[in-house]
Formats: C-alpha cells, structure tokens, sequence
C-alpha cells in the first residue's frame, strides 16, 4: 500500500511546488488548444491587446506550439530586421528555453530559413537552412518583434514570421491534467495527475530525481482517504506559505530598493523553485541575455503597492534606464491577483521611451504611479494605478548591458509621495 508517512511535511511542500511549475504550463498549453490553437501554426496576436495576464506591450509576438521528430523538423522563417528587437524563442514543457533565432545568438545568419530538429535525428534539412538542434519532440513557440515607435512597419515584419513542418510529425495529445485559475492554485487534486504530468514531459534539468520520485510516491498515495486529507492540509498550511514566502525575493533572488532580481530566467539549471515561480508569475520568461526582470511588489516602507497612494521614482541623469538597455525598457503594473493590467480612462498600461516622457533640466528622469496625475508629473511620466487596487510592477530591459547585464543595477525605490 503506497504512503508518504516516511515524507515530511517539508518534502510534500516541496514535490507539490516542484510539480506545480509542469502544471501550470500544462494549464496554458490545454487554455490555447482550447483557444484554437493548432501544432506547427503561429497565431499572430494583435499588438496591444491585454486580455491574458502579463501582455507584453512592447512588441507584436505571435504564439504556437510545435512538434519535431525523428523524421521531421519544424522550418522557421525569419525575415530581416535591423535597428530592432526580435526573438524567437522555444521552450520546454517546463517553461525552460531551449533555442533562440536571432542576431544575436546566430550573428552569421540572424534572419532566412532555420529547421528546428530533433538532437539526434538524422532528418535532410532543406539547402539554405540553418539546422538548430532541441532536446524535446514539443516546445511552445513565442515570436517577438519591438514596436517601437511604427507600429505598422513592426506588424508588417510579426506577419513575415512563419512556421511549417518538413515531414508529418505525429502530433501528441495535449495532457488533460488538473485545471485550475492563478488566483485558486490546486490542493491535493494536483496529484490526481502528477503522473500524466511527468509521464508526458521528461525534465531535462539536473538532479530532479528525488522531487520526482516523492512526487509519484505522493501520487500513488492519494487514494488512500487518510493519506490524502493529510497531503491537502500540508498542501494548503505549508506549501502555501512556502510559495508566499519566496515570492517577493522569487525564490533565490536579491532585492535592494524594494525591487526583487531573480537569480534566472529562461533557463533554470537545478532551481525548480524560482522556475515555480516564475512560470506562476509570469510564464513564458526568457533567458537573462535577452531581457532581464525586475519585480516590485512593496514599497520602500514594505507596504503592498496600492493604488490608494502615489509613489515616483527618480532616475538620475547618469543612470537613465535607457543606458541599460541596448534596445529598449519598459515598467508594466498588473493586479496583485490575477496579474491582469489595470484599467484606466487612458488605457495606459506602462511606460516606456515611447511614452512622449520629459526629463528635467538636469536630464533626470522621474516616474510617476498614482490614480490621479499629481500636480508636478508630465503627462507621459504617469501611470495610473486605480484606487483600491493593489498591484505589482515589473520592469524590463530587454538585450540589457552595462551593469543591469552585471547585474550590479536596481531600478530607483518607489517613493510613496
């Protein structure tokens, strides 16, 4: 008879958060098939739109998911773009990123065909393309492309973006695991299908194999009605606290003036905890060389940020954000909860160099989040944040250098004013 009597309350917390991190991209990847989403097909979204948690509202992206084989590749076509950021990025049934095409990974031929393959598979690549090699059959695919200040021409490129298979890849069944909403994460319920979910996606991270093996010793105990009274009182005493607890700093990250700097992203290597974490708070993240995130969630006094108060944020003159940036940043706010933009009579949901911002007569630059404009904010400086409303805020530099790339840079504290 299975029992995890010999597992901790510790170990328990621990496999559920483990396993979480696979649920929640599970959860999105049966959200889009539901959505209409087909293997090996971009869906272009429309720049602006902010109906999903997290939008990115500074680029046109398109999404899919894709599927490769031992006889089949997938091909991308990637137009040529200069004076622009662009990315396409793959990832793992664990949030993890296995390839980026762009100039920068691929200097030599940053634009034109790539045939995405399986490592291993001994499959013909089509003259002109670039064979890139991935450790995984299927991956979540994001094309991101900077809209800048012409949104059209920016469009014109997100459209060029293409995906087709090579041969006839068996697409595999999208993994019907625990469902569940961002704001009512899954008690014990989550191990019903811990098995499909590890079972349907190997971790190619290292030494997981003890999660994993409390994980499935978990899951063949939940049957038991004793056993499983127990995991969910665990589930929802400790492990919940334990994600509460690790979210402001995100895990292993450092925090100075009140903003948290995850110690990845993208990539995660043996920190299953900040890859949890990051697929809970905003999945899809990419790897630190091309964009780097900062999380604010409290202010200098540690108090939640609330749209009931104003706070600013002053940049001097020597260390503007855009001097970290090789291509551009940006401050987005979402809701504390379901991470969603904040509605506003401007529908302004972040600021960034296209924000038409004024700087000071000493070349400074101050921020401003309040419900109402104060009284010495530009404009273009302000983002609003509704009353009763608390939030977080996450800034971006995307292609960071300087020491935001040494990771020797915090954004300004927020100033409640």
């Amino acid at each position: 008879m299975a029992t995890t009597s010999m597992l901790t309350d510790s170990q328990i917390s621990d496999a559920y958060i483990y396993l979480l991190g696979r649920l929640l991209v599970l959860r999105q990847q049966q959200l889009d098939f539901k959505e209409g989403f087909q293997w090996n097909r971009l869906v272009h979204r429309k720049p602006g739109q902010v109906a999903w948690p997290n939008p990115n509202l500074d680029v046109a992206y398109s999404e899919g998911w894709v599927v490769v084989d031992e006889t089949s590749c997938v091909l991308v076509s990637v137009p040529a773009i200069a004076g622009r950021y662009y990315t396409v990025q793959f990832l793992n049934g664990w949030g993890e990123t296995v390839a980026n095409l762009n100039e920068r990974v691929f200097p030599q031929h940053p634009s034109g065909s790539f045939a995405l393959c399986l490592k291993g598979s001994r499959v013909e690549v089509p003259a002109g393309a670039l064979r890139v090699d991935v450790p995984v059959k299927a991956m979540r695919v994001l094309s991101r492309v900077e809209l800048g200040a012409n949104w059209d021409e920016a469009v014109a490129l997100q459209q060029q973006f293409e995906i087709r298979a090579t041969g006839q890849p068996t697409p595999p069944a999208v993994p019907q695991t625990t469902m569940f909403e961002i704001d009512a994460l899954p008690g014990v319920e989550a191990f019903d299908s811990a098995e499909l979910a590890l079972d349907s996606e190997a971790d190619i991270n290292p030494r997981m194999e003890t999660l994993q093996a409390d994980a499935r010793a978990i899951a063949r105990a939940v049957g038991q009605p004793a056993e499983r009274k127990r995991i969910d009182e665990v589930i929802r005493t400790q492990a919940f606290a334990d994600i509460k607890k690790a979210m402001p700093n995100i895990g292993h990250g450092t925090v100075r003036n009140a903003w948290a700097l995850p110690s990845t992203s993208g990539v995660y290597g043996e920190d299953w905890l900040v890859r949890t974490l990051i697929n809970y708070g905003g999945i899809w993240a990419n790897t630190p060389e091309e964009v780097i995130y900062y999380k604010a969630f409290v202010d200098t006094a540690g108090r939640p940020l609330s749209g009931d108060r104003a706070y600013s944020m002053h940049f001097t003159k020597e260390d503007l954000p855009a001097r970290h940036a090789t291509h551009f940043w940006s401050v987005i706010a979402v809701d504390a909860v379901y991470r969603r933009v904040l509605p506003n009579p401007l529908k302004r949901y972040l600021l960034n160099k296209e924000s038409k911002l004024e700087y000071g007569p000493d070349g400074s630059l101050t921020l401003y989040f309040a419900d109402a404009q104060p009284k010495e904010a530009p404009h273009g400086n302000w983002l609003p944040t509704p009353k009763e409303q608390g939030y977080s805020l996450t800034f971006r530099f995307y292609r960071p250098k300087g020491d935001v790339a040494a990771r020797k840079f915090f954004p300004p504290p927020l100033e409640a004013r």
